[in-house]
């Protein structure tokens, strides 16, 4: 005796996924790359986040290995998802998540400071000035 066709489309549609999948807002929370859902969501919305090379929104389907790249405040990222979880953890457990693609900054070369040059009677010097003078003094 073989299982109904109703039960059959009903597992298809109702149960779980041939290929898991997961929400972009909802994954970036959970590899601790926003603090809230909210901003993830926020962000994809803006057109702050791309996966394979377009724009998204934060309700889109996230599979292991789709290309990701986020522009954060204090940079961009491009990162291939390794796992998906919707379950925010540790930073050592989210770290496993995705597999981080981002070129290393360029070296910083030793910049030369432009002189600290004040003509006589303007006063104390600012607190920019003082950093200033103080890094002549360092080197």
């Amino acid at each position: 005796m073989g299982v109904a066709p109703a039960s059959i489309a009903h597992r298809l549609c109702y149960g779980k996924r041939a290929m898991p999948d997961l929400r972009v807002d909802k994954w970036l929370w959970a590899a601790r790359f926003f603090k809230s859902r909210t901003l993830a969501s926020a962000a994809c919305a803006g057109g702050k986040v791309d996966v394979n090379d377009e724009a998204v929104k934060p309700s889109r389907a996230l599979r292991p290995g789709d290309l990701v790249r986020i522009t954060l405040p204090r940079g961009k990222k491009i990162v291939k998802v390794a796992a998906l979880s919707d379950r925010r953890g540790s930073g050592t457990q989210a770290a496993l998540l995705y597999e981080d693609l981002t070129p290393p900054p360029p070296p910083r070369e030793g910049r030369i400071l432009p002189p600290v040059v004040r003509a006589k009677g303007l006063g104390r010097p600012t607190k920019r000035e003082r950093r200033l003078i103080e890094r002549l003094h360092r080197f």
